[in-house]
């Protein structure tokens, strides 16, 4: 055989074992960060305090007048309070608010409200076919944010600093609407009215405090968050800024009305720059026992 030829009869099976090991590591990289995403899941499940009873709309008085029309609204007297929450979202999302590039997301979210807590598991689309894996959570008070290429190759991961803890538990508070027994007093929110309709939210999580001002309309629906400052990461750091959030599109679901879209930003001066939007596609309630 021409020494050619032979070179390039031995590169093919080289070549093959090169492109089946790859193929190995990428799945075994995706082995592991779907077990890390089942870790988490049920590290959050199991640190759900034991929480029983129903909605008792007759006891929201002393509650600020907008959040006791709101709750009488979306909530149905009677019903048990949310255990889990199980969302599929579809939408698009940016990586700051000077990027012009908005990406196509599916997500899968799971909430357990009386830990407090969530795992948001989402692939977010990139060119070539190509995607990474965004795995945000909020677990027994720490934060985390876990970026990897292909759902296999990490690529970028933080955990339990105190303003990713902060800016986790905001979001999970922003996000009540979705959940709404969790903004009931009982839940361990506390309410104080601002005007017909704002009302401010705060909660405390195993030392971490964070308040929204929830906005109504004349419909009793909320339909904006607000903050005058969440830490989010800006330019390798991070920062308080003023965030914002919109919600809209309710339909009833289980007896609850919740909000179809949403979607959230960053102040940069007097302008609101969006970097989330997005809207339920299925949601599924568990609730608790007597």
């Amino acid at each position: 055989m021409p020494e050619a030829a032979r070179k390039k009869y031995l590169k093919k099976p080289v070549a093959l074992a090169m492109l089946i090991i790859a193929m190995i590591s990428l799945l075994a990289g995706m082995a592991f960060e779907n077990n890390r995403q089942q870790q988490l899941t049920d590290s959050l499940a199991s640190g759900a305090t034991s929480t029983t009873g129903r909605v008792n709309l007759a006891s929201l008085g002393t509650l600020p007048a907008p959040v006791v029309r709101y709750l009488r609204h979306v909530l149905s007297d009677g019903q048990p309070l949310i255990k889990t929450v199980r969302m599929q979202q579809l939408g698009e999302l940016r990586t700051g608010t000077d990027s012009d590039s908005w990406s196509a997301f599916t997500a899968s979210q799971f909430v357990v409200p009386a830990a407090p807590g969530f795992i948001w598991n989402a692939k977010v689309a990139l060119p070539l076919a190509t995607h990474v894996r965004v795995l945000d959570s909020y677990i027994r008070g720490t934060g985390a944010g876990r970026v990897s290429l292909l759902s296999a190759i990490p690529i970028a991961a933080e955990s339990d600093i105190a303003e990713l803890n902060a800016g986790a538990l905001h979001r999970y508070l922003a996000e009540a609407v979705w959940y709404p027994t969790a903004l009931l007093p009982g839940s361990g929110v506390f309410w104080r009215p601002v005007d017909e309709y704002t009302a401010i939210v705060t909660l405390t999580d195993r030392g971490i405090t964070v308040s929204l001002e929830f906005r109504f309309n004349n419909d009793n629906e909320v339909i904006a968050i607000y903050s005058s400052g969440r830490f989010g990461r800006f330019d390798g750091g991070y920062r308080l800024k003023p965030w914002e959030g919109h919600f809209r599109h309710y339909f009833l679901q289980d007896g609850m009305r919740i909000p179809r879209y949403g979607e959230v930003g960053w102040y940069e001066g007097d302008k609101l720059e969006l970097v989330w939007k997005g809207r339920l596609e299925t949601v599924e309630y568990t609730f608790t026992s007597l």
